[in-house]
């Protein structure tokens, strides 16, 4: 900037220096620049006054972005900002970590580094139509809802202005409820597992009714198996208690503990014995004989992790003994 012209005012206590330029016989503008100590500021304005003002928010803008680190703009690397910034402290460790599955065996393989601006509507509808084809359809929501969400996180950070999942094509599928195994079903999911791991593993799901996601965090305590109860909203973590009933008592001697591999093996063992059913299906199956066993109403939605609504979980508190003599009716 020439000498002749250049003139300085002081903002944020830096000398600025700025120069005024004539666009036409009757009006002007001010431009100034600024670049020291690794700002490089350049604004302009009608006024000297408007000048200032808008220096002063160029720069604490700037002040405020050296001070966080640059948020990526590639898929897999914005993926892990998200995750690790803002999805762990909303969801549960459970679903942090199911989650992570997913997104390390369907989402990263496909995206990688992409930057996020060059991934198109063509690109996630393949993803979504591969696993539709291979009837998948679980494993396809849970997908697409995780991709959704981080393209909307996406858009919340200025990275793009259009959600690519907005004009692919979803068919709805509708969930199919549990379906109970008969007792003879239910004999030969054990005898097929006999002598593996795997018998000990679906005995304990037979009989004590835990969700899929809930196996890995069971417990033996005393005459309990105990589990963190996956249904609850808050983040707050609950147990729930069921007994050990003489239909599982069997199978748990010499056992201190379980060790539960990822739920996919248990949904390809079953799926390999009892190909009409799945590993839900074990729980409905709890459920069913709790029933047919005349075990209490209350007892039942202790075992299973059902609310009892506002008020029964306000004001019920079932004692040990009578879940367990509740419990000792589960047997057929």
């Amino acid at each position: 900037m020439p000498k002749s012209i250049k003139k300085t005012f002081r903002a944020e206590g830096q000398t600025i220096s700025y120069r005024k330029r004539k666009r036409s016989t009757t009006s002007c503008s001010f431009e100034a620049r600024y670049r020291r100590h690794g700002f490089n500021l350049s604004v302009s304005a009608k006024t000297l006054d408007e000048l200032k003002i808008k220096f002063v928010e160029a720069f604490k803008e700037a002040e405020y972005r050296k001070q966080f680190p640059k948020v990526p703009s590639t898929f897999h690397e914005f993926a892990m900002y998200y995750f690790e910034n803002f999805r762990k402290r909303k969801v549960k460790p459970l679903t942090l970590e199911n989650d992570t599955y997913r997104y390390n065996n369907y989402l990263k393989p496909t995206f990688q580094s992409i930057p996020i601006r060059q991934i198109t509507p063509a690109q996630c509808q393949a993803l979504i139509d591969e696993l539709e084809n291979k009837k998948l359809y679980r494993t396809s929501e849970e997908v697409y809802s995780l991709l959704n969400v981080i393209f909307k996180m996406a858009i919340a950070h200025g990275i793009i202005e259009r959600n690519p999942l907005s004009i692919i094509y979803k068919e709805r599928h509708q969930r199919k409820h549990g379906k109970a195994l008969t007792r003879e079903e239910e004999k030969l999911l054990l005898e097929k597992t006999a002598n593996t791991r795997y018998q000990l593993l679906f005995a304990v799901a037979l009989y004590t009714g835990l969700r899929p996601n809930e196996y890995k965090t069971a417990r033996i305590e005393g005459k309990f198996i105990v589990a963190v109860n996956s249904k609850r909203k808050s983040k707050t973590v609950e147990y729930k208690k069921i007994p050990i009933t003489p239909m599982l008592r069997p199978y748990l001697e010499n056992v201190t503990e379980f060790k539960f591999p990822r739920v996919e093996y248990m949904r390809d063992k079953i799926n390999e014995i009892l190909s009409n059913h799945i590993l839900y299906d074990l729980r409905t199956t709890f459920y069913t004989r709790c029933q047919e066993c005349g075990i209490a109403d209350v007892a039942r939605m202790e075992f299973v992790g059902h609310s009892l609504g506002a008020l029964g979980d306000t004001y019920t508190d079932l004692s040990d003994d009578f879940l367990l003599k509740e419990g000792e009716k589960f047997k057929y």
